[in-house]
């Protein structure tokens, strides 16, 4: 698969994607947690020993790391979003699932960040899974959105390793 070319008809139609993958991502999001918030009343055993739906609100980021900074979480937020949609093309450097990467990723920012703003400062978890005594902390779409995004951007950065430019 080729680079897409900055400015060409091809960048055009895989901007207004990844643009409409971030707003679907944050709508999806919303969308859950307001189900959730709406309709469970208490914690749900989907699949007994392994996954729960769950209410947790969170004030931090993950694992709750800076609990209680809703607004500096909120500013570091928005400044990533703007980095990111300034630095867009710089950071995809022109590969196709970068840019759905960088899509997800944004999207999942907007809606931990919607939660932070008008949900109390803190962000809505719902999805519990656990293992005998291992539980791994409850999290979201956006959350999912988030770490599938970088996941991809990792492994596309492995496997299509820009080459070194000389200094001129």
């Amino acid at each position: 698969m080729n680079k897409i070319v900055p400015g060409s008809p091809e960048e055009r139609k895989i901007l207004l994607q990844s643009l409409s993958l971030s707003l679907a991502v944050a709508l999806l999001d919303q969308i859950c947690k307001a189900a959730v918030e709406n309709f469970l009343l208490k914690p749900v055993e989907l699949i007994p020993g392994f996954f729960n739906l769950v209410i947790v609100r969170n004030t931090g980021a993950a694992w709750g790391i800076m609990s209680g900074q809703r607004w500096l979480l909120t500013v570091i937020s928005a400044a990533f979003l703007v980095g990111a949609v300034l630095f867009f093309r710089n950071l995809t450097e022109g590969w196709r699932e970068r840019f759905y990467a960088a899509a997800l990723v944004v999207g999942g920012v907007i809606g931990n960040t919607a939660d932070r703003i008008w949900r109390g400062g803190a962000v809505l978890d719902f999805l519990d899974f656990y293992l005998g005594s291992w539980h791994w902390p409850a999290f979201n779409v956006a959350d999912t959105a988030i770490c599938v995004g970088v996941g991809i951007f990792i492994l596309s950065s492995w496997c299509r390793p820009e080459k070194k430019r000389e200094n001129p």
